[in-house]
């Protein structure tokens, strides 16, 4: 602006400070919003783990997992759109912004430069406060699926039956093997046929045993394929995702260094 003006300098700096303030308040609100939520979901599995310790329900524990990964998805439906489009948004304004102060050729200074400093802090801080919730909600629903195995393995060795389960399973074998023996000595080798009719023994404590023993399996199962967490239509916010985000904005700063400041120098 002409430095006659400087009361119109003055209120456009303020203008631009004022649409930065809100802007900025406005995407961070949003941010925190989502981390807030993220958190609390947090401590439903926190309190779900717990209850492993409490309750020995199968059904109670597969209908509850059902119920929080209902939540989550409907968090996901609810921020996928928010996060890819601050993906999206802030990796072509962040590739733009690296891209004309390495390519200025003139002195960059808070004056001309302090806009690019803070919306680009603004926009880091945001996008990890977004991932950070995203991937600790991930691993927290996965990290259930290790929880439920140990709760089997502990129920499994701890409860008396699995000596039931030896005394019956030699109990039955005995009986097998004296039913066996009787059917080889007085039938005939055409009367073997009818060894499939012959009633076994049965155990009322091997059958309560196996059934609980494969409900907990069954569960065990249930969570190992059904992890759970944030995702992006399908895309599961995890290590993993956030290594492949890391290594495409490591690729694009190098390239936008490899086109400003190798070729200038050259």
């Amino acid at each position: 602006m002409p430095q006659e003006s400087w009361w119109l300098s003055v209120a456009i700096s303020f203008a631009l400070i004022i649409s930065w303030t809100c802007v900025t308040t406005i995407y961070l609100s949003a941010c925190f919003l989502f981390h807030l939520v993220c958190n609390l979901q947090i401590i439903h599995f926190d309190d779900y783990g717990k209850s492993l310790d409490r309750e020995s329900d199968v059904m109670v524990f597969i209908e509850e997992h059902i119920r929080l990964r209902h939540h989550l998805s409907k968090i996901s439906h609810r921020f996928r759109i928010y996060l890819l489009l601050v993906f999206l948004v802030i990796t072509a304004s962040l590739f733009v912004t690296l891209f004309q102060t390495t390519a200025y050729s003139g002195r960059v200074t808070f004056i001309n430069g302090g806009d690019f400093a803070v919306s680009s802090t603004v926009q880091v801080v945001g996008i990890i406060l977004c991932l950070n919730a995203a991937a600790k909600i991930s691993h927290r629903a996965q990290g259930i699926a290790s929880l439920a195995s140990r709760w089997h393995a502990m129920e499994t060795c701890t409860s008396g039956e699995a000596s039931q389960l030896r005394v019956s399973n030699g109990i039955v074998n005995l009986g097998a093997a004296n039913l066996l023996g009787s059917v080889y000595v007085d039938n005939s080798e055409s009367d073997l046929e009818s060894l499939d009719y012959i009633a076994m023994p049965a155990n009322t404590h091997l059958a309560s045993y196996m059934s609980s023993y494969h409900k907990r399996q069954a569960f065990v199962l249930y969570l190992q394929t059904n992890p759970g967490g944030i995702t992006i239509f399908g895309w599961t916010v995890d290590r993993g995702l956030i290594n492949t985000i890391f290594f495409i904005e490591l690729s694009l700063v190098l390239f936008v260094l490899g086109k400003t400041i190798v070729l200038a120098s050259e």
